[in-house]
């Protein structure tokens, strides 16, 4: 999960997975602000600073996200050793 329980704007999430297209970035974060995962807060200024922050609700699904995150990397290791 790119957005960690402090601020994150959209270029660090952009610099984490730079072979997603910034559509996609911007589409799963209008989803996930839509249901209420996360926050999104604009700051005026310029040039234009927008930040992301998980919700309470959000920080609900965290454990399980991390969890599935630690089984993939199990998985992938897994996937290599049959290699």
């Amino acid at each position: 999960m790119l957005i960690r329980k402090n601020r994150n704007r959209f270029t660090e999430m952009k610099k984490t997975v730079p072979t997603i297209s910034e559509r996609i970035i911007a589409k799963q974060l209008r989803e996930l602000e839509a249901d209420g995962i996360i926050s999104r807060k604009v700051f005026n200024e310029v040039p234009l600073r927008v930040e992301y922050y998980l919700t309470e609700y959000g920080e609900s699904i965290y454990p399980i996200v991390r969890d599935m995150r630690k089984w993939g990397h199990m998985h992938l290791k897994h996937l290599q050793n049959l290699v």
